[in-house]
């Protein structure tokens, strides 16, 4: 299981990865790259957990 990220260090990593965003659509916002949507939580001031991590960067590949 991966470590818990900010949600500022999760975009940053996303970002390395090519996608773009964050834009702000719907309850959450997303960041795209190459048609892929990637929904951002937004934990309130937490940490978001290795587990939602992991699931978010197996969408990735």
């Amino acid at each position: 299981m991966l470590k818990p990220l900010s949600r500022r260090e999760l975009i940053r990593q996303l970002k390395n990865l090519g996608f773009r965003g964050p834009f702000s659509g719907g309850k959450h916002e997303y960041m795209e790259r190459d048609g892929l949507n990637i929904t951002i939580p937004n934990p309130h001031k937490k940490d978001i957990s290795g587990k939602l991590v992991q699931i978010i960067f197996k969408q990735i590949k």
